[in-house]
């Protein structure tokens, strides 16, 4: 009986691990319904003589359906595979578990922040030094669609749920992949196994941003889609090592951070 009730507590607490994870991840997906996609629209390059549609409510609830189902897979397949590595999300597990949750995040609030600031900071150095080589074109036209980009759907999107499927979902599995089929006969993951599922989840994350840019220019100059990539990316290496070394939260905290850093370049004038 002590064993069913212990068998019974732990798939319990992993269950609400996923659902704590998840309804995070999904109040970020649920902040798309905060932009005004007609308005998005509006601004997109379309051929002349060719009808713009109004995208209804319906449209927009349906548009939603493709992140929550990616979304619930990226936090089941860490669910399964970042204990089995060594990747945390200790927030989340105190939550599940009952303890204290201020302690398993205080210890990644400051690493959060220093990597956001170095993070945004970066990327607003790459866009400054990347500027000569862009088109003309490209600066008035991403500047329209970030001003359409509600800061909260970059904070809660990107700072969470981009993280959970980035972070979370997709460089845990790379990890245990790799792990598993290079280094089956060690007990854990080594530093190689990590910095390798780092630096392809981080181009992922970067090449993840080009359909942004494909909308924004059907036909990209290859400018622009190296600082997709490299600036995007470079974030994406800092988020890595802040997941594998102190949590998923830090890496959470540094991509807000980072969203907040650049929205007020942009105000500012420094950024797009």
């Amino acid at each position: 009986m002590l064993g069913i009730a212990v068998k019974t507590k732990f798939v319990s607490v992993r269950v609400a691990f996923f659902l704590i994870l998840f309804i995070a991840g999904f109040v970020g997906v649920l902040s798309i319904l905060l932009i005004d996609l007609n308005a998005l629209v509006g601004i997109l390059p379309v051929p002349a003589g060719t009808e713009v549609p109004n995208i209804t409510t319906s449209l927009k609830l349906l548009s939603l359906v493709q992140p929550t189902v990616i979304l619930f897979v990226a936090v089941l397949a860490g669910v399964l595979f970042a204990p089995q590595v060594g990747l945390s999300s200790p927030l989340a597990t105190a939550a599940a578990k009952g303890e204290d949750y201020l302690a398993a995040i205080r210890p990644q609030i400051l690493p959060g922040i220093i990597g956001g600031f170095l993070g945004g900071f970066a990327i607003v150095l790459i866009a400054r030094i990347w500027a000569p080589f862009l088109p003309s074109s490209v600066a008035p036209l991403v500047s329209q669609f970030a001003k359409l980009m509600p800061l909260v759907t970059r904070v809660l999107y990107g700072g969470v749920t981009e993280e959970l499927l980035l972070r979370w979902g997709l460089m845990t599995f790379l990890a245990w992949l790799a792990w598993r089929i290079f280094q089956k006969r060690r007990a854990a993951p080594t530093t190689a196994v990590f910095a390798t599922a780092i630096t392809i989840s981080s181009l992922i994350f970067g090449i993840g941003h080009l359909p942004i840019a494909l909308m924004l220019f059907p036909s990209p100059p290859i400018s622009l889609i190296a600082f997709v990539i490299v600036a995007n990316s470079v974030f994406g290496f800092i988020a890595g090592f802040l997941f594998w070394k102190k949590g998923l939260e830090s890496a959470m905290i540094a991509h807000m951070t980072a969203h907040l850093l650049m929205f007020t370049a942009s105000y500012f004038g420094a950024y797009f």
